[in-house]
Formats: C-alpha cells, structure tokens, sequence
C-alpha cells in the first residue's frame, strides 16, 4: 500500500494505491490521523488505484467519516473501484460516505458547499 495526500484549502485528499487489508488498514488508520490537518476538514479519499479493501479498512474508513461526521464535515470517496465498491454494498456502508465517480467530481461537490477554496 502507498499512500500520498494533498490539501485542499477545507479538505484533506489522501490517494490509496494497492490494498487495504488487516496488514495494513493500522498503517492507513495512523496515516489519517497524521495528516489531517484538523477533524472539521472535509476528508476525500482518492480510491481510484485502491484494489482491495477489506473489512478491516471499511472500518477505518467508517470510523474517519463518523469523526469528520461529528464535526462538521464529511468523508469523501472517490474512484471507487466496482471491487472495492462491492464492500460498501454488501455491509450497507454507502450512507455513511459521499462517493463520486472521479476525483474532480468530489472536490467540485465541497467547493459547491463552500468548503473548498480553488487555489490560484
């Protein structure tokens, strides 16, 4: 797994690649908590090279979207693979996250509620 981020003035953007798995969903957890700047950020998750995600990393992800959820904010994710999708449908997740089809549609939808800024 390799995970990377960017900020977004209002959110944090985290892209995944590879797998998520009882290995590594501590590692994403810590991750998380380390760069996001703070907890009333909109967090997006970019999950377009995301190609497992078990339940384990369901769990940080659920866990990160309560935390934003209870401060405001949200989590976002986007680019979800139909495999990595597969695991939101089968657990019921889907209302607890806001997903987009790519990355841009994500960012555009928090610049809508006015939470994102477009840099210059």
């Amino acid at each position: 797994m390799i995970l990377t981020h960017r900020y977004l003035h209002g959110a944090s953007v985290i892209t995944i690649t590879g797998e998520v798995d009882a290995i590594t969903s501590g590692e994403l957890e810590t991750y998380i908590d380390q760069v996001r700047r703070s907890l009333d950020e909109h967090l997006i998750i970019d999950a377009g090279r995301l190609s497992f995600l078990d339940s384990s990393g369901l769990a940080v992800l659920l866990a990160a979207a309560t935390l934003a959820q209870a401060h405001g904010a949200a989590m976002h994710l986007a680019g979800l693979q139909p495999r990595t999708a597969r695991i939101l449908e089968i657990t019921g997740s889907w209302p607890a996250v806001n997903t987009y089809d790519h990355l841009e549609q994500a960012t555009a939808a928090i610049e809508r509620a006015g939470g994102v800024e477009r840099q210059p």
